[in-house]
């Protein structure tokens, strides 16, 4: 008596029927494909997924099978599911189709899907439930066309059809690209190795799919990861598998024993950091397996899930497609140790912190071609304060061997190159763990987050201060563009403190009535302006370019505009005999706030020294390293004595 068998999409993605049909095990049947099931692989192969095109070739490999001398036959049935119900993948109601199928052809409903032969048996159908492949037939993964591509020290295989075949030899730090003989690929050359992959990954156990997306396939084959790409997603067919070349134990790294106590110690945020290819997956496996032997529960997040590592390390992928959702669930599986790979958007820099500061040991594992640009790479994610607790090591890795180990801290302090106390700012500060010494500091500057390298003691022009100087002035431009019309120009003549040049018509309204417009920007950018006008500057680029003593460092805050002339007896003006104050850099001429904007000339005895514009307090500040802030010392030393003629 012939057999009906009516087959499920599953089963015909996996490659199970025609093995089994090759082989014997089935014979004199009727194998009835029901419409619903054809638009279902039609639907997905349009798309461009894999599983769609396998599903179809598995029908044509049937047919074939049919005309040989077998006695096979291939028939359809059943109406095609509303368009509808494939654009919504309505799984539901096309697994309700393939049912009433199989009940009125009176056929046993042949399936790998056990939902679909829970449900099938519950409604009395004759159900034959296939495991995607018995270990007693399974082939081996091992023989797919793919790994005749692949030698002991080929690490990555790059096949796409119209160009010869490409391997990548070596291990991390030294590999190069060779072209195989043999001439380019054709489509149809490529074609079947795809449909194979899919078949492998559906039939091993230690085999799966694990992206399915329009013209993006990527599937896990034991230890190698292949992506699968065709149109619409690439312009042609392309088949890229990757595999480590070595799994290595922590031991094989140069690891003082102080640097891996801190890096298996389950309070510590850490980042492995490298550029693809750099071996930062191998030693993350390394340490997994370390964490691991410590009698330690751990686990692994990843998308594709490509980590080696010991079978007890249970490893997860994005739950519905979202990494937030795997979080959750292992928060509640309460491991001691994450290892998180990769850590690249913004959503998972945002999961990353939110399972650290829940007390996690966390690994993460980021793309960066310095240990610093992976903290750079926090900037804007996390909160400035936060990130030492988020991430407070950084191990970067390079040529498979560990590059660099930089420590994070917060602290509350001066940045380095800025001397008021008043400067102080929260400032993470980035450390060589060998060393000790410190690197970088992060801190914000006005609106800007700062990632400032530490001037080496002896460094020239063009290291910090001079990039601190550049950035100093764009940022003042920036403010400054908001309240002044016209042009101006800006002159960084200090580490907080920098000079502003407009014409004279514009000092009254950039000062403001008693210097509010300037103490304004002033708090905003923690930096003390000297408004001076055009005619200011030229004048001093006269002084210097003659050798007399200039007045460019002489200003205060408001210092300089409209003291470009030298009154004479017949002029009317106020003299007043200042109070002197002294800081750590300047030297202060006290008058009174109500002269806050009004020009005014110092003077030593009878020796005009500068004129500038009082600032907003009533004040005159001169650089005490100036030749005028040190004529001003020893006035007030040695006399004479020291006016300003209002």
């Amino acid at each position: 008596m012939r057999r009906i068998l009516v087959p499920d999409a599953s089963v015909l993605v996996s490659g199970r029927l025609t093995h089994l049909i090759e082989e014997g095990d089935v014979e004199e049947a009727d194998i009835v494909v029901p419409e619903a099931v054809l638009a279902q692989l039609e639907h997905r192969a349009v798309e461009g997924r894999e599983s769609g095109v396998t599903g179809i070739d598995e029908v044509s490999t049937l047919q074939d099978l049919a005309r040989d001398d077998r006695e096979i036959d291939v028939h359809f049935t059943g109406e095609r599911p509303h368009p509808r119900d494939l654009e919504q993948e309505n799984e539901t109601e096309i697994r309700g189709r393939i049912r009433e199928a199989a009940s009125q052809e009176g056929g046993q409903l042949v399936t790998s899907d056990r939902v679909q032969a829970h449900v099938s048996r519950a409604r009395g159908l004759n159900v034959w439930y296939l495991h995607p492949w018995a270990e007693e037939d399974e082939p081996e993964t091992e023989e797919l066309e793919l790994f005749r591509f692949f030698d002991d020290d080929v690490m990555s295989v790059h096949l796409k059809a119209g160009t010869a075949p490409v391997v990548k030899r070596g291990t991390p730090g030294s590999m190069r690209l060779e072209k195989l003989a043999g001439g380019p690929l054709e489509h149809a050359e490529l074609s079947p190795i795809a449909r194979e992959i899919i078949e492998g990954a559906r039939r091993d156990p230690d085999a799966f799919v694990e992206i399915e997306r329009p013209g993006a396939t990527v599937c896990q084959l034991g230890a190698t990861r292949v992506t699968i790409g065709r149109p619409p997603f690439s312009e042609g067919l392309e088949i890229t598998a990757t595999r480590p070349v070595a799994k290595l134990g922590l031991e094989a790294y140069d690891l003082s024993g102080e640097i891996l106590e801190r890096t298996i110690d389950g309070s510590r945020g850490i980042f492995i950091s490298g550029s693809p290819g750099s071996g930062k997956s191998t030693f993350a496996q390394a340490l997994a397996d370390e964490l691991h032997g410590q009698d330690t529960v751990v686990k692994t997040m990843e998308a594709p899930r490509d980590l080696q590592v010991d079978e007890d390390i249970t490893q997860y992928a994005p739950l519905e497609g979202s990494m937030e959702l795997t979080s959750d669930v292992l928060l509640l599986v309460r491991p001691d140790y994450v290892i998180y790979d990769e850590v690249r958007k913004t959503e998972d820099f945002s999961i990353f912190a939110d399972m650290r500061l829940a007390g996690v040991g966390l690994v993460g594992v980021t793309h960066a071609n310095r240990a610093i640009d992976a903290v750079q790479r926090l900037l804007g994610r996390v909160e400035l304060g936060m990130i030492p607790q988020v991430v407070d090591t950084v191990i970067h890795i390079d040529r498979g061997q560990i590059d660099h180990i930089l420590e994070l801290e917060l602290t509350v302090k001066v940045p380095e190159g800025m001397q008021e106390a008043d400067l102080a700012r929260p400032v993470v500060t980035v450390s060589d763990h060998g060393t000790g010494r410190a690197l970088h500091e992060i801190y914000t500057y006005g609106e800007q987050t700062v990632v400032m390298p530490i001037q080496e003691p002896g460094q020239g022009p063009g290291g910090q201060d001079s990039r601190r100087d550049e950035l100093a002035e764009s940022q003042l431009a920036y403010k400054l563009r908001r309240h002044i019309d016209g042009n101006f120009e800006v002159d960084v003549t200090g580490s907080n403190s920098a000079t502003v040049y407009v014409s004279q018509s514009q000092i009254a309204s950039v000062i403001g009535s008693g210097g509010r417009n300037v103490q304004r920007l002033e708090d905003q950018l923690g930096v003390d302006l000297d408004i001076r006008t055009f005619e200011d500057k030229r004048e001093e680029e006269r002084s210097r370019s003659s050798g007399a003593s200039t007045s460019s460092t002489s200003s205060g805050p408001h210092g300089g505009g409209g003291g470009g002339s030298t009154p004479d007896a017949s002029e009317r003006y106020q003299q007043l005999s200042p109070e002197v104050r002294r800081t750590e850099q300047n030297v202060v001429l006290v008058l009174s706030p109500e002269m806050a904007g009004e020009h005014g000339a110092v003077y030593v005895g009878d020796e005009r020294l500068f004129a500038a514009t009082i600032g907003r307090n009533g004040e005159i500040r001169v650089r005490r390293g100036s030749a005028e802030g040190q004529r001003l010392q020893q006035a007030f030393r040695d006399g004479p004595p020291v006016t300003v003629r209002v």
